[in-house]
């Protein structure tokens, strides 16, 4: 079995034993192209982080998102679904539940953030996260508690599975998404090495709550610091803003084409 129908296999009978919300659990046609959701980081009364140029990362992730979802569009391998497409507040449940709800292939949620107090202020570049409950280091220990605090009720809640093989289906499931995650970071690095400044050691572990979904590859890609001025100028650049969300559609595009999604035109899926 390949291991996109594995996954969606795996997330069916795990969905029916935690209830999965109406609009997973409802066929629906098959689709051809499968689902990315593109997730722009905080918005509304949230701004997120904030630059020393009053730059608020709410405007930059949603700029970078727009142009992402214009480049992943024009590539014709995917559907795109943004958790948000105005300046309004998601809360992190919600981002994650519409990547459920859509049974997307991938989440690629969008952030620019600032050097947490106590950090290095010289700290610039960018980097991309995967799920991990033990931060690979202080740095992402600390992003990831400032990006949850903004939503201190968010995440996915699961009601809680007592049979033994519901734990087995969700443990391999997480297995599955996991290695997805891993995959799809590592061609991003990729896509980004030599053609941007990044963080030391760019792809790094964290327990961000919009990761947090067990059925849906996931990661979460920092386009570097709005607390460094040159980043800051850089984030503002259209033109800088392209390229960046060049290099992660192609990233993007390459794990569509892999064989973690062969035969995803098979699936049912939302339309």
């Amino acid at each position: 079995m390949k291991d996109m129908h594995r996954r969606a296999w795996l997330a069916a009978m795990a969905g029916l034993a935690w209830g999965a919300s109406p609009a997973a659990a409802q066929r629906r046609p098959a689709a051809r192209l499968p689902v990315v959701v593109l997730d722009p980081g905080h918005g509304g009364a949230d701004p997120g982080a904030i630059g020393p140029g009053g730059t608020q990362e709410k405007r930059i992730t949603l700029a970078l998102a727009i142009e992402l979802r214009r480049q992943l569009l024009a590539g014709g391998r995917c559907r795109v679904v943004l958790t948000r497409g105005r300046d309004v507040f998601v809360p992190l449940g919600r981002r994650v539940q519409v990547a459920r709800d859509q049974e997307a292939a991938l989440l690629v949620s969008l952030h620019a953030d600032a050097a947490p107090p106590g950090q290095a202020s010289g700290l610039r570049g960018a980097s991309v996260y995967t799920l991990s409950e033990d931060a690979s280091d202080a740095l992402a220990a600390a992003l990831a508690r400032r990006e949850n605090l903004a939503d201190r009720a968010g995440g996915l809640r699961l009601p809680s599975v007592s049979p033994e093989v519901q734990r087995i289906l969700l443990s391999l499931m997480r297995q599955e998404t996991h290695a997805a995650s891993t995959r799809v970071a590592r061609l991003a690095v990729n896509a980004l090495e030599g053609d941007f400044q990044l963080l030391n050691q760019p792809h790094r572990r964290a327990g961000f709550v919009v990761l947090k979904a067990p059925d849906v590859p996931a990661v979460l890609v920092e386009g570097g610091f709005l607390s460094h001025p040159r980043d800051e100028a850089l984030l503002n650049t259209p033109a800088h803003r392209a390229r960046l969300a060049r290099a992660l559609a192609g990233a993007v595009n390459r794990y569509l084409a892999g064989p973690r999604v062969a035969g995803v035109e098979t699936l049912a899926a939302p339309v």
